[in-house]
């Protein structure tokens, strides 16, 4: 198939970088479709600690593709590699175009397109999506970084929430099988190939499943010394060309994991208090600390300045709300003629999660009637229809909803009502 004029692929990728996270992967659908006829569309990024993956396109794939299986085929391709072929989706074997990107200080993300046909898509295709991969997977680490604090905190929630339904799973399914295993190995049983086959079944469940947990752990969690790495990356710019001395002293356990919404919050913390102390005149010197404890992480940015910060000032203020919005806290020491200090401690445990009254109670009323009507089984152009609006609209409101309800799919919102009583079973 001919590639789309210059234009067309310009205003596909703008198309793209407007659209908010939660429905990024319609408008990419809706360009690719001009020169890569397919079924659906699903990424996993290590960005988003809320929704690591996304699906979009028909639902018989999107509702049952895991992301078990997109961290496989991920491990198959290289980044700006696109590989195409057939690939186990949705339980099945699916003919597919995959591309992985990772821009510089990104944890990456994978794009996996689920074609229409059986013929591989051409190499000027395959360039194609690579490249316009590249750039949304850019922009989803430019918003990972720079997230409102209430987004921050609502990763929090959905990544220690996350975690605690899979190590329930991991245990109680570990104990099942380890139950089944010491069954089966016993001696009185006769039929030793049974047996056999059984007890190898049984253990490749046992490693899927921790598999899954830990998968888990590496899409929300990173290193203490990768994540300061990126760190160094960032803040190495801000001092290349003045006279002042930029001193980094990493963490000593580099090894340590950090949950990756805490490291986005910390380097954003971080560059923000360097970009305020070279506003000050006459700083020559600025040192920076990162150090993870038992529960929290220390932050600590020294100058050797003028010491006439104070709490007060607006960039400090701005500093303080975005640390308070991932449970953490700032705290500034200045001293005229000696300098100044700020200090930071950012939880590493995630908060408790809100109940889920406390999530709808965030939905606006006519997301109330979406997710309404959307629990009791309706379509878009239904619910359109219903409520006599557009179904561009009813779109827009349910990619919010998810947001909202830190929920990845139109099945679990509607679990989530039916919970709580929004909406009741036919």
């Amino acid at each position: 198939m001919d590639l789309p004029d210059l234009r067309a692929v310009l205003a596909a990728a703008a198309s793209v970088l407007q659209a908010p996270i939660g429905a990024m992967l319609e408008p990419l659908s809706q360009a690719l479709a001009e020169f890569l006829p397919h079924r659906a569309v699903a990424m996993l990024t290590g960005d988003c600690a809320r929704h690591p993956m996304k699906a979009y396109g028909e639902t018989a794939i999107t509702e049952k593709i895991t992301s078990a299986e997109l961290a496989r085929v991920g491990g198959t391709v290289g980044v700006g590699e696109p590989r195409s072929g057939r690939v186990r989706l949705a339980g099945e074997d699916l003919p597919a175009l995959a591309v992985a990107s990772r821009p510089a200080g990104a944890a990456g993300a994978l794009l996996v397109v689920v074609t229409s046909g059986e013929n591989e898509p051409s190499g000027p295709v395959r360039d194609l999506v690579q490249r316009l991969w590249d750039l949304v997977a850019l922009q989803l680490m430019h918003r990972a970084e720079n997230l409102p604090p209430a987004d921050l905190n609502g990763n929090r929630l959905a990544a220690g929430e996350r975690a605690r339904v899979i190590a329930e799973l991991t245990n109680t399914h570990a104990a099942t099988l380890q139950s089944l295993l010491s069954t089966l190995r016993s001696r009185t049983l006769d039929d030793a190939a049974a047996r056999r086959n059984a007890t190898d079944l049984a253990v490749s469940a046992l490693i899927e499943l921790r598999a899954a947990a830990d998968l888990d752990s590496a899409l929300s969690e990173e290193p203490a010394g990768t994540a300061f790495d990126r760190l160094t990356g960032k803040l190495a710019p801000l001092t290349r060309y003045s006279q002042v001395s930029l001193e980094l002293a990493g963490p000593r356990d580099r090894d340590r994991a950090v949950p990756g919404d805490i490291a986005n919050a910390a380097q954003a913390l971080v560059r923000g208090v360097v970009v305020t102390m070279l506003d000050q005149d006459g700083v020559t010197r600025i040192r920076v600390t990162w150090e993870p404890a038992e529960s929290e992480l220390h932050l600590v940015v020294r100058d050797d300045g003028p010491g006439t910060l104070t709490a007060d000032a607006l960039p400090v203020r701005r500093l303080a709300e975005l640390a308070a919005a991932v449970g953490g806290h700032l705290s500034l020491d200045a001293v005229p003629g000696w300098g100044t200090t700020m200090s930071a401690e950012l939880p590493l445990a995630p908060p408790v999660a809100e109940t889920p009254d406390a999530a709808l109670g965030a939905l606006k009323p006519r997301e109330r009637e979406v997710l309404e009507r959307l629990a009791r089984g309706l379509r878009n152009r239904q619910i359109a229809e219903d409520l006599l609006i557009s179904e561009h609209t009813v779109k827009f409101h349910v990619a919010n909803i998810l947001d909202k309800l830190g929920v990845g799919t139109r099945t679990e919102a509607a679990a989530l009502a039916h919970s709580s009583g929004l909406a009741t079973l036919a």
